[in-house]
């Protein structure tokens, strides 16, 4: 298991652009998840020529283990320029997994107020989900193993690439 192929996040983000052209409504606000759901939410704004303002979540303080695994070393400022009651937000992650930071961003966004939907793309879905949450427009479902974790990286080009690294690892 330590030769894991990981496919190209390159290529993963290309079909995440098509999964949502084909199918995403005209009328919507990108909000990214810090850290690798804000770099995809950024290029996909510029990608889409969105005119509305991207959004960016820090969920930290709304996750629910935050007691467990304290808080994260870099958390930033949350940024919701536009209004959220009854907007449709495409809600932008990295790395779908157990579906929690999911749940702790929608827990954010309705204290912005009451948005009209909120669908999920997400770069890869893998499994070990602990919440009923899915994404609607996946760059890849991958299997991998549970003891795992997968990061997307962001290089100073604005190229994605991702890695695999032991839970028990510093990131």
């Amino acid at each position: 298991m330590n030769n894991i192929q990981l496919p190209d996040a390159e290529k993963l983000f290309n079909i995440l652009i098509k999964a949502i052209q084909l199918d995403m409504p005209k009328d919507y606000a990108l909000v990214g998840i810090r850290t690798g759901g804000v770099w995809l939410a950024e290029r996909l704004h510029r990608e889409f020529s969105i005119t509305q303002p991207l959004g960016m979540l820090d969920v930290s303080f709304y996750r629910d283990d935050f007691n467990k695994i304290g808080l994260h070393a870099q958390v930033k400022r949350s940024e919701i320029p536009f209004d959220v009651d009854g907007a449709n937000i495409l809600l932008v992650d990295d790395v779908l997994q157990t579906g929690r930071t999911t749940r702790a961003a929608i827990n954010e966004l309705f204290d912005y107020g009451r948005p009209a939907s909120i669908s999920l793309a997400t770069l890869v879905d893998r499994d070990g989900r602990e919440l009923p949450i899915a994404a609607q427009y996946i760059g890849a479902t991958l299997d991998l193993p549970a003891e795992k974790k997968l990061a997307l990286q962001c290089a100073d080009d604005g190229k994605f690439s991702l890695s695999l690294y032991d839970k028990s690892s510093p990131a």
